[in-house]
């Protein structure tokens, strides 16, 4: 009894499908079909089998797989892979070789326990590809500082150096080694992974070479992850209806940029256009809403000159760390090296773009009006060209502000709203439609525009061509080493030369009338500005460039007004060449100048012929940034970077415990002041109520000061007839012209003994006080008598007044009591010489008139000639041996009154 089994061609297909077919066995109509041995009729119509003819669709069908698995398997599968292969195609003949009678239900039972099988086999086949190409990869790649050959704590520096130096040698070009493009790959891959910190990082702590798993690198990952087919998809997508459109994050990773690209590469293009940049993950559903928003982004701001990059926050995670990442998708504007989080919704293009506006630097656009638009324009000695942007709008467009990021350096841009009063008169100065937008170029010639656009809405493109033909002043200033590079390229490898006429010059008004017929000659020069360049340098502010240009022969004594013509090597070799004629003798004769002038253009006509050198080289040092922020600005800039940050990075979590913070720090401190303050009250209350207290306390802590009071007949009886008992006036009788001397050596003998209350120091004028000088010498002799003094020889004398006892000690430099080595016999023969009053020349010493016929040897009255500087030298002893009692006292009846003359 036969059973006849009803199983059409395309069920069976499906029924027995897997993924590995798929990939297998290809065909351009249906990629599941297992050979080509069907025709379309076999397929579309059903093929009836019984127990007779079962054998031979078994032994057809087992003949097709085995075909397709030895003509689709591709090599590179391992014997693993194969015998998986082996298995489905036994499995399937034994399935279908049962010369048994089945029923449906045993045949559904087995046809279930394939399926389940078949199931198990694809796990195990994805799991083993997904660890081949990581197997593979691992051994790629070495020990890269042993490739390059440098220590594991070399500096980026010597890391670049040894890289230059091994590509140099194991380039393929040059190098006919047949490993030598192995090698060269070799050391490149080295030379990238230790020029990325993160990659650098993780080698030096676990040995990883990758720079992300599972993958080799991030073509690699991308062909793996998003065009290798999943084996689940269609199970999923056709029986649940979940579709997962890998090809969006698709669009996230063709931007994808890494730590080490955005650290060498976009910081520094952030200084010209701002850098937008999207952090995502590949598990990220938000991410994916995100997408149409970032494509509309891509559309508005790339034409701009915006970058657009993204970034995988799993794969560069110190990236995201340092940017300060929170979540996921998380968007960042870097702008001049700084980045700045967007914390708004990520499906809204037009507030990112406010974002993005709100981020720029201040004041790329100045406001022009009618008042203020000729000292804009009259600007260009900063050496820069100025540009202005007419627009019928309050508010400039985000286009104009990255073309002003862009070349701030060279231009400075202006905004000029048109349709309103105050700008009428500009409008109709250069004849600028209201309806259009307008960008006007000036240079020295503030008059005429050298360019021009009007436009409805102005293609960044052009802007781009028309500021970059006329970015540079007709005379332009070497100001920078950047400056230096634009207008005098180095271009050694060229064949033509590229010459600059330099003008040394210095920063004054009186330099102008030379460089304005600078300027002059420029204009009429023969030559094209890609040949022939003229401008000029400010001496004070780069005296290094000149000076290695003035020391070689032929250069003037003074390079100041004279013009040097110099062709750059390299960045820091130049051969020159110095004009013979100065440039300043020539611009007060017209005719002088067209001289000078032509002589000029056949000098620069000569050089720049092939055959011509240039005779003297020299090497430079790079220019003096004239441009750079000073000190104050320096510390402005900061201060504001601070207060972006802060408000970029403080949340309204956390505003509310730092406000809480500093409210109570001021309230602490509005406390402590109260308190301080109610103390000064009650200390002033207290002073006031123990006045005595408080003088008492101000005398201790005072400093003792020295008063030196002059004696004249108002304060005579103050220092000398009303002293008290035991107090004394030292006195120092001075003239006009010596007083400036003395007084202040005076000062210094007698400040040990500022704190004696029983002393006071004053001084006297002899041309005041010479009469009451005589008298007290007089009134000190045994007899009076008549005196005659010298007044010069009284100058440098310091008397010791007594008022109270009436006696006075006194100090002269030849007095016999100051000398040295003399002491008491000097002092005893005086005082006899005094006593005899027959003796008319005694006393001469302290100013009494003396003859040659004094008894007094000559070896005890001769000295040596005194100076009026030395005359006090004396004094600090004569004061000590006062203070001791043992100087001479001469006494005196009473104290005679002083009379001035």
């Amino acid at each position: 009894m036969s059973c006849e089994l009803e199983m059409p061609a395309r069920a069976l297909k499906g029924a027995g499908r897997s993924e590995m077919e798929g990939e297998l066995c290809t065909n351009e109509e249906d990629s599941w079909i297992p050979s080509s041995r069907y025709s379309q009729e076999d397929i579309d119509s059903p093929v009836f089998y019984n127990s007779s003819n079962i054998s031979d669709f078994n032994s057809k069908t087992k003949a097709d797989y085995k075909d397709c698995a030895t003509l689709k398997v591709p090599s590179k599968l391992s014997n693993m892979q194969k015998s998986y292969v082996r298995l489905t195609i036994d499995l399937l003949s034994t399935l279908f070789t049962n010369k048994k009678k089945q029923s449906s239900m045993e045949l559904n039972a087995q046809l279930t326990g394939f399926l389940l099988k078949m199931s198990i086999i694809l796990i195990s086949l994805v799991f083993v590809m997904q660890l081949l190409p990581l197997a593979s990869a691992s051994e790629r790649l070495g020990n890269p500082y042993h490739i390059l050959g440098v220590s594991r704590h070399a500096t980026l520096k010597e890391i670049r150096k040894a890289y230059k130096l091994l590509a140099k040698e194991w380039h393929p070009d040059k190098n006919g080694h047949p490993e030598a493009a192995d090698k060269f790959v070799e050391i490149t891959e080295a030379y990238e992974l230790l020029s990325d910190p993160e990659r650098r990082r993780k080698f030096d702590n676990h040995g990883i070479t990758e720079e992300g798993l599972p993958g080799r690198d991030r073509t690699f990952r991308q062909k793996r992850e998003f065009n290798m087919p999943d084996p689940f998809e269609e199970l999923y997508s056709g029986n649940f209806q979940f579709h997962y459109q890998s090809r969006d994050i698709s669009l996230f990773h063709e931007m994808s940029i890494s730590y080490r690209a955005y650290e060498n590469i976009y910081v520094s293009k952030s200084y010209r256009a701002p850098i937008l940049i999207l952090f995502y993950s590949d598990w990220c559903f938000t991410c994916l809403k995100v997408e149409k928003t970032w494509r509309r982004l891509i559309h508005e701001l790339e034409p701009l000159g915006v970058n657009l990059v993204t970034v995988h926050a799993e794969r560069d995670s110190a990236l995201a760390r340092k940017l300060s990442v929170h979540s996921l998708p998380c968007l960042a504007v870097t702008v001049d090296g700084r980045a700045s989080i967007y914390k708004e919704s990520l499906f809204s293009a037009p507030k990112i773009v406010e974002f993005l506006r709100s981020k720029l630097p201040y004041r790329l656009l100045y406001n022009i009006n009618k008042d203020n638009v000729d000292s804009f324009l009259s600007g260009w000695m900063d050496n820069k060209i100025r540009a202005l942007i007419f627009q019928n709008r309050e508010t400039p467009r985000l286009r104009y502000l990255l073309i002003a990021l862009h070349h701030r350096d060279r231009v400075v841009f202006g905004f000029v709203q048109t349709g309103i009063r105050e700008t009428e008169e500009i409008t109709s100065k250069y004849k600028v439609s209201e309806d259009l937008d307008t960008l006007l170029l000036f240079n020295e010639n503030l008059e005429k525009p050298v360019a021009s656009i009007s436009m409805q809405d102005i293609p960044n493109e052009m802007m781009q061509n028309v500021i970059g033909s006329n970015k540079f002043l007709i005379l332009p200033r070497l100001s920078n080493q950047a400056m230096l590079d634009s207008i005098c390229p180095k271009d050694w490898p060229r064949p033509q030369k590229r010459l600059c006429a330099v003008l040394i010059s210095q920063n004054s008004p009186e330099d102008d009338l030379a460089r304005n017929k600078f300027r002059e000659a420029a204009l009429s020069a023969p030559y094209s500005s890609e040949r022939v360049r003229y401008t000029y340098v400010f001496k004070e502010t780069q005296p290094q460039f000149i000076s290695a240009l003035s020391a070689g022969e032929g250069s003037p004594l003074d390079p100041l007004h004279h013009i040097v013509i110099i062709w750059r090597r390299d960045s820091s070799h130049i051969n020159y060449e110095w004009f013979s004629a100065g440039w300043t003798e020539a611009t007060t004769d017209e005719t002088q100048w067209n001289e000078t002038r032509q002589s000029l253009e056949k000098t620069i006509q000569r050089l720049l012929r092939a055959s011509e050198a240039l005779p003297y080289a020299a090497e430079v040092q790079e220019l003096t940034d004239e441009h750079a922020l000073g000190t104050v600005d320096k510390i402005i800039g900061k201060a504001m970077l601070a207060v972006d940050y802060l408000s970029d990075n403080l949340t309204k979590e956390q505003i509310l415990p730092l406000l809480s913070v500093l409210a109570t720090l001021l309230l602490i401190g509005a406390v402590g002041y109260g308190m301080s303050y109610l103390v000064k009250l009650e200390e002033a209350s207290v002073q006031a109520k123990y006045g005595q207290f408080k003088e008492n306390s101000k005398a201790v802590t005072t400093q003792p000061q020295l008063r030196l009071h002059e004696m004249r007949a108002e304060t005579y009886n103050g220092l000398v007839r009303l002293l008290k008992p035991g107090c004394r006036t030292i006195v120092l009788l001075v003239d006009a012209q010596t007083k400036l001397k003395l007084l202040p050596s005076f000062h210094r003998a007698v400040w040990p003994y500022r704190k004696n209350k029983t002393l006071l120091f004053s001084h006297l004028s002899l041309e005041r006080g010479l009469e009451w000088y005589k008298k007290i010498l007089t009134l000190s002799l045994p007899e009076p008598r008549e005196l005659n003094i010298n007044a010069k020889n009284c100058v440098g004398t310091v008397l010791s007044l007594n008022g109270h006892r009436k006696y006075f000690c006194m100090y002269h430099a030849k007095h016999p009591e100051c000398k040295k080595g003399k002491g008491s016999k000097r002092m005893e023969k005086m005082t006899k010489r005094l006593a005899r009053p027959e003796d008319a020349e005694a006393g001469a010493f302290i100013g009494f008139d003396s003859s040659s016929d004094s008894d007094v040897s000559q070896d005890e009255m001769q000295s040596d000639v005194l100076y009026q500087d030395k005359l006090l030298d004396g004094l600090p002893m004569w004061l000590d041996r006062l203070f001791e009692g043992s100087t001479q006292r001469y006494y005196i009846n009473y104290w005679p009154d002083f009379t001035a003359k």
